[in-house]
């Protein structure tokens, strides 16, 4: 496992294990066209980490384990669907096994065209604050969007927790909407310089 020596002296053994995880099941080397419309010479998978059931555990713990660490839980977490949901399901499980009351809940691409019609799925009522999550976050703009959507509900967005951060912007962009970035696995830490 090749770390970032900074990362690998203050890290806990959670994150640890999950940057191993990462470095072996989701990074792939080659060229690659990423969402944000960019060419990378790597590519990060992070659905072979977060649908893998002893990577959902190390997440679900490793956010945890942040949100903890910075004050008070926020009443649920969630984040834009497809990307957010097998992070969130995680978090929720393991809150639930440490007997939290952490909710969760999905942000839509598009609203549902029956029912409430809403873009916003789950147990949360405005003015509760949430965390939004995702699983790999390059310029942020999917994180973004689902920031507006929680707004226009009403819920009160404290930070956006990552995965992994590809160092390209998106903590400069959060930042601009007074919304700070929590990264558990940086590029860094798997020997990658920002392109």
């Amino acid at each position: 496992m090749s770390t970032h020596p900074q990362t690998a002296a203050t890290a806990s053994p959670v994150i640890r294990e999950l940057i191993g995880l990462v470095e072996s099941k989701a990074l792939k080397r080659g060229t690659f066209r990423l969402a944000s419309g960019r060419e990378a010479s790597f590519y990060l998978d992070a659905k072979q980490v977060v649908l893998d059931a002893h990577g959902a555990m190390l997440v679900g713990r490793a956010i945890l384990e942040r949100l903890r660490s910075l004050g008070p839980l926020p009443a649920a977490v969630g984040g834009m669907s497809i990307g957010a949901d097998p992070i969130t399901s995680a978090v929720i499980t393991m809150a639930g096994v440490e007997g939290l009351p952490l909710k969760g809940f999905m942000v839509r691409k598009e609203p549902k065209d029956h029912g409430t019609k809403k873009y916003v799925e789950g147990p949360v009522e405005p003015g509760q604050r949430v965390v939004i999550v995702e699983d790999v976050t390059t310029t942020g703009g999917s994180s973004l969007l689902a920031i507006d959507r929680v707004h226009e509900f009403g819920l009160v967005v404290e930070r956006v927790v990552t995965v992994i951060d590809r160092l390209a912007g998106a903590k400069d962009a959060f930042a601009a909407r007074g919304i700070p970035l929590e990264s558990l696995v940086t590029i860094r830490d798997l020997g990658i310089e920002p392109e």
